[in-house]
């Protein structure tokens, strides 16, 4: 807990946007992220609070890794077992514990790291005249780091979760939470899921 609730502005016009908690990272997974036991029920109580604002992005892999450019090629080839030609459907789905959620809570599935990767999220975002996207999800040093940065390009106002972010990395994540806090102040913002409750006015 921070000393002061006057760090943190309040939370208006806002979406939670929870960052591929999907299968595939759950225990027993493919990319198995260890840590997303721990942090699911934050999340879960935070998506139950704010269904209808609430937005689950799925990383979604190509049918093969020729069907993606670049070193995204090399990338799938390596993981070849997680493309949708081989992959259970059932991995790229979101975690029952959340899914449930779905509707009202709103899916967009992206090809790349970054949810904004997917523009229709952008355009979502903006129609809908949100200033405030509150973060959570998988991985910290990976897919959230990518999400965030877009965010902020974007000009979103980015509030994190911290107790509410997993990653299969001790090392990454915490030297993200350093960067987040060192780093983008004033535009990016770290709560608790307690606080969290606290700050959001909606």
């Amino acid at each position: 807990m921070r000393d002061s609730e006057s760090e943190i502005p309040d939370i208006r016009d806002a979406v939670h946007l929870c960052v591929d908690m999907q299968n595939i990272f759950a225990p027993g997974g493919l990319w198995e992220t260890p840590w997303m036991e721990r942090v699911l029920p934050a999340i879960t109580d935070i998506a139950s609070r704010y269904k209808v604002r609430t937005v689950f992005s799925r990383f979604i892999t190509p049918e093969a890794p020729e069907d993606r450019v670049g070193q995204w090629q090399i990338y799938f080839r390596r993981w070849r077992e997680a493309t949708r030609d081989r992959i259970a459907p059932f991995g790229l789905e979101l975690v029952p514990a959340l899914a449930r959620f779905a509707p009202p809570a709103l899916v967009i599935d992206k090809p790349a790291y970054s949810a904004f990767s997917n523009p229709a999220l952008a355009d979502l975002l903006v129609g809908k005249g949100i200033g405030t996207v509150v973060i959570t999800g998988a991985e910290t040093d990976v897919c959230v780091l990518s999400t965030v940065l877009s965010a902020v390009d974007h000009g979103f106002r980015v509030v994190i979760v911290e107790d509410a972010l997993c990653s299969s990395s001790d090392v990454g994540h915490h030297a993200l939470m350093t960067m987040y806090r060192t780093r983008f102040h004033g535009q990016v913002d770290l709560v608790t899921a307690e606080e969290l409750e606290k700050f959001w006015r909606e």
